[in-house]
């Protein structure tokens, strides 16, 4: 599949971006990146429908597609102010979905996913569009990716207690880190690491579902 066959802007996808516009997205690099990825490819056929839908879906093993609006403002968020990643790491990789919006956007695109079902799910879903600067791994989020960092960019698709001080450690000087924190009430908290330490700034209210520790074999 060449990404003519699948990167096109829809009418779908041109409705999305203007919604999540309206609603306080204010990147149009990150909006242009949500326009080329054909979401409904990482969902499950019965869902194509509601695949616009600025909503998270089920994608099975108590997961869920985040809802566009989170994964536009949370890439818009540590976005350096270049408009491009040299090299980005997603805790989380799920379907796939955001690992794709995110190779849109950067150099090099490193997911890790600790359930090897999605990670399989996630593998086969990327596949068709061929995007060469996309790396996933199997393994658990909280290790990180320390043999590819550091990242100038880290995004964490689940909620944990705290922001975990291994990932913070793979970001490099200047580099940002976003992380739903909290259990029942969670926040986005975003970290830039300075010279002297890191900066945290407190962004909205969301809903993840818990980050764990450790593997999901097949």
């Amino acid at each position: 599949m060449h990404a003519s066959d699948w990167s096109a802007p829809t009418a779908q996808r041109l409705t999305l971006a203007r919604r999540l516009r309206d609603a306080g997205v204010a990147s149009e690099t990150v909006l242009s990146a949500l326009i080329r990825i054909p979401r409904e490819r990482f969902v499950d056929e019965a869902l194509w429908s509601r695949a616009y839908e600025d909503t998270a879906l089920p994608i099975g093993h108590g997961q869920t597609i985040s809802q566009p609006f989170i994964v536009a403002r949370m890439i818009e968020s540590v976005l350096p102010p270049r408009g491009r990643f040299k090299r980005v790491l997603e805790v989380g990789t799920g379907c796939g979905y955001q690992a794709a919006v995110l190779s849109q956007l950067a150099d090099e695109v490193y997911s890790i996913e600790r359930i090897k079902p999605l990670y399989e799910r996630a593998r086969a879903n990327l596949r068709p569009l061929r995007l060469a600067n996309v790396r996933l791994a199997y393994g658990d989020g909280y290790a990180g990716l320390p043999a590819a960092a550091p990242f100038d960019a880290i995004v964490v698709a689940a909620a944990a207690p705290q922001i975990p001080e291994e990932l913070k450690q793979q970001l490099t000087r200047g580099g940002k880190i976003i992380v739903p924190v909290g259990r029942d009430d969670q926040q986005l908290l975003l970290l830039e690491r300075r010279v002297a330490g890191f900066i945290e700034k407190r962004l909205e209210l969301v809903r993840f579902v818990p980050m764990l520790p450790g593997l999901v074999p097949a």
